[in-house]
């Protein structure tokens, strides 16, 4: 299981870098890749070894502490200004899908690896609240939020506008769900087994 999740995790890296290309769509996709999707399967992969942070570093590596740390890490760089330096620099897109992925890996790592399951579940919960409001504000938006740079690859041909609404919908559907079956996931093993998550 560690080894195909790996495998899965790495390979989905590279595709969320190829489709970041395609307008605000694919950049929304590209960042729901990293930090909901391959950030779950490699922590998974590195749970107890060596490579899991959370194992590393117990104290600083808990979910709530990550769960900030992603929380400003997704809301930071979805401000207008970073938004743009990213459309524009290679290097400043790279670092943006890169503390992507960390951010990630560190809160999933923390959540698998916290003795207490309540812990993992609220962060995750938590979580996907913040990816909620992001999603829905991103795609409720009434006018462009980002410059034109942001939409010039858009897939289908789409207006700034339609282009900013699908990536708030990206958003919903892989990051706010991502988390929220996380949580679940570990609600189920809370109530199954109480005793052995108490905090």
């Amino acid at each position: 299981m560690k080894r195909a999740a790996l495998i899965g995790g790495l390979a989905l890296v590279p595709l969320g870098w190829t489709l970041s290309g395609l307008g605000m769509t694919g950049h929304m996709a590209a960042h729901m890749i990293a930090v909901a999707v391959a950030a779950p399967l490699l922590a998974f992969a590195c749970t107890r070894s060596r490579f899991d942070p959370a194992s590393r570093w117990p104290r600083l590596v808990t979910p709530m502490a990550m769960m900030l740390v992603e929380l400003a890490t997704v809301w930071g760089w979805h401000l207008p200004l970073l938004r743009a330096w990213t459309a524009t620099s290679i290097l400043v897109a790279a670092v943006e899908q890169a503390s992507f992925l960390a951010a990630g890996m560190l809160l999933w790592s923390a959540v698998l690896h916290t003795p207490s399951r309540a812990a993992g579940i609220g962060a995750l919960l938590l979580t996907s609240m913040h990816m909620t409001l992001l999603g829905v504000l991103v795609g409720l938006a009434p006018r462009p939020l980002y410059g034109h740079a942001m939409h010039a690859a858009s897939p289908l041909g789409l207006e700034a506008l339609a282009d900013q609404q699908l990536g708030g919908v990206v958003m919903l559907a892989i990051g706010a769900g991502s988390y929220l079956l996380g949580g679940l996931l570990l609600l189920g093993r809370l109530l199954r087994d109480p005793e052995k998550s108490a905090a």
